[in-house]
């Protein structure tokens, strides 16, 4: 029996028709699951020595991780944490980009009960301040590449509740850091699974990231330890992963998508994560990777498809490669149709949200792709398409994505418990039944949903996703700004890039220096990927009657 039947009932292919499976897939979950101790260490002791994870460094390390392995060293971590202090409901910080760091970490804080939030290696000491205030960090776990520690350091007195800090890579961080790796090396390597009260439930917190927005600082989007069962309709049915298999998805640590395809769903098909700790992507690099280590599926944006079709893709033996997916954007006909006839091989898309799972897709081979469509949606998962009012709309009527969710207790697999310590926010998007996900799309005749817009704003570029709030706080920060709106406009690589209009301040006249002048800015004051490419200077700021900023007019000016 492969892991995930033991919580779904049946084998994968054993589906007949897409109407079996929307009728009859269902998940069967204990009160006191726990992934950690009920697939991680369950495939430890059934099949110690199979390959859990295929790491390689930048510099062409190579780590064979087993299924034996990771419980070792998980147990070894949770108690490194628990000798710091750490014990179950403590926020506990990540920023360890690809590094095999991560999974132990993750692992052993799934295992104490701990709560694990996730951020990328591009935050600024703003950036930390926030993310430590909100969340009441009590450990933070930096890598020691580049200046993380440094941005950190700069942060430190603003982040009160930070008692532990922590620095992987074996980096001379200075004073106060302690060295990740010597630490779980010298813990022990037994540990027992907590009873009573320590002991872990399924509706605990598990982990919290931060989602974008538009009108206020991100969002903390929490998850309780049944996120992982609606990972299986992920990794099993979208991603096809398979036992033995080598499963690549593209996405660094600091964002929820590399829990998509590089732990839960996987593991659930007890196939092997193939993890690559690049700096910067390359198609070519990519395309060697999947030919020498023979990865079997394969999932990444379709921007970075674009990339690796700029190769000559025919140097490259990807016969290993059976099945392809992608999400994040649109995926545009002539890249679907280039892929295919490069490799042979289709790709099927699929959506979600920090705050959901996998919850629209096309699933081989009850679904056939339709490119530039999200598909059909995810079993477990009912969606409709609604008015302002909540009410659906006929087929071709754009409207907002709406998942059906009663309660906390009758909700689909993977869908969030809420904002975390924001009732408001909350309550605002889930209401009436439904968890309105703010982004609209239309249904054609056959079902399909094709993606419009974010309703908020949210701009996706090139596979990151950047809320114009954060950017338009770091403006404000310069003298030269008086105020500015930013948007995204299309870009034929990128999908968008984001723009900056901008009213300056008096006494400052538009040239090119200043706008080199507020790039370095921005890149300074937040994450560098969130820097404004194209910037206009304008007179006034298109608006409301009661003054807000109306970017929907800047960018249907910037789409004609």
């Amino acid at each position: 029996m492969i892991m995930y039947e033991k919580y779904i009932g049946r084998n994968r292919d054993e589906f007949v028709t897409l109407e079996d499976l929307y009728r009859n897939y269902s998940v069967n979950c204990p009160d006191d699951f726990n992934f950690a101790y009920d697939v991680l260490d369950k495939l430890a002791e059934q099949k110690p020595d199979q390959l859990a994870m295929l790491w390689v460094g930048k510099d062409g390390e190579e780590k064979r991780i087993t299924f034996g392995d990771m419980k070792r060293w998980s147990d070894k971590t949770a108690n490194y944490f628990k000798s710091l202090g750490i014990k179950k409901g403590d926020f506990v910080l990540l920023v360890l980009k690809r590094s095999y760091l991560f999974w132990y970490a993750m692992l052993a804080l799934h295992k104490i009960g701990a709560v694990a939030v996730q951020a990328t290696h591009l935050l600024t000491a703003k950036d930390y301040v926030y993310r430590c205030q909100a969340a009441s960090i009590k450990m933070a776990v930096i890598t020691g590449d580049g200046d993380c520690t440094q941005h950190f350091d700069q942060a430190a007195l603003e982040c009160k509740t930070v008692q532990v800090k922590a620095v992987a890579g074996q980096k001379a961080a200075g004073e106060g850091w302690l060295d990740f790796e010597a630490g779980i090396e010298a813990a022990s390597d037994e540990w027992q699974r907590p009873t009573g009260e320590e002991a872990t439930k399924v509706t605990d917190v598990m982990i919290t990231a931060f989602s974008s927005g538009t009108t206020g600082y991100p969002k903390m989007v929490s998850h309780d330890h049944s996120y992982p069962l609606g990972h299986i309709m992920t990794g099993v049915f979208w991603h096809r992963a398979e036992p033995g298999g080598l499963h690549f998805t593209i996405s660094d640590t600091g964002w929820l998508k590399s829990l998509w395809g590089k732990l839960y769903g996987q593991w659930f098909a007890e196939s092997a994560i193939f993890t690559y700790d690049f700096d910067s992507f390359k198609g070519a690099d990519i395309l060697e990777k999947l030919d020498k280590y023979r990865v079997t599926t394969f999932c990444c944006p379709p921007t970075m498809y674009r990339f690796m079709l700029n190769e000559d893709v025919s140097k490259y033996d990807l016969s290993a490669l059976k099945h392809c997916c992608t999400a994040g954007e649109a995926l545009n006909p002539e890249v679907y149709n280039q892929w295919k006839r490069a490799t042979g091989l289709r790709i099927f898309e699929g959506f979600g949200q920090t705050e959901t799972t996998l919850s629209c897709s096309t699933l081989y081979p009850w679904v056939q792709p339709r490119p530039g469509s999200m598909g059909l949606p995810t079993p477990g998962y009912d969606l409709v398409i609604a008015d302002e009012n909540g009410n659906e709309v006929d087929p071709g009527v754009t409207g907002e994505i709406c998942i059906k969710a009663e309660s906390m207790e009758n909700k689909p697999w993977g869908l969030f418990m809420g904002y975390y310590q924001d009732e408001t926010s909350t309550l605002k998007a889930w209401h009436d039944g439904l968890y309105h996900t703010g982004d609209t799309a239309y249904r054609d005749e056959l079902g399909f949903l094709w993606y419009v817009s974010r309703n908020d704003d949210i701009i996706k570029s090139s596979g990151y996703r950047i809320g114009p709030f954060e950017v338009e706080s770091a403006l404000a920060e310069h003298p030269a700004v008086l105020e500015s709106a930013v948007t995204g406009i299309p870009h034929p690589i990128r999908g968008f890039v984001v723009k900056a209009t901008i009213v300056l301040s008096k006494g400052y006249e538009a040239c090119d220096e200043l706008v080199k002048e507020l790039q370095d800015h921005v890149k300074k004051t937040t994450a560098p990927y969130k820097y404004p490419r194209v910037i206009e200077f304008v007179e006034e700021l298109p608006k409301t009657i009661s003054g807000k900023i109306r970017r929907v007019e800047i960018r249907e000016k910037d789409t004609k």
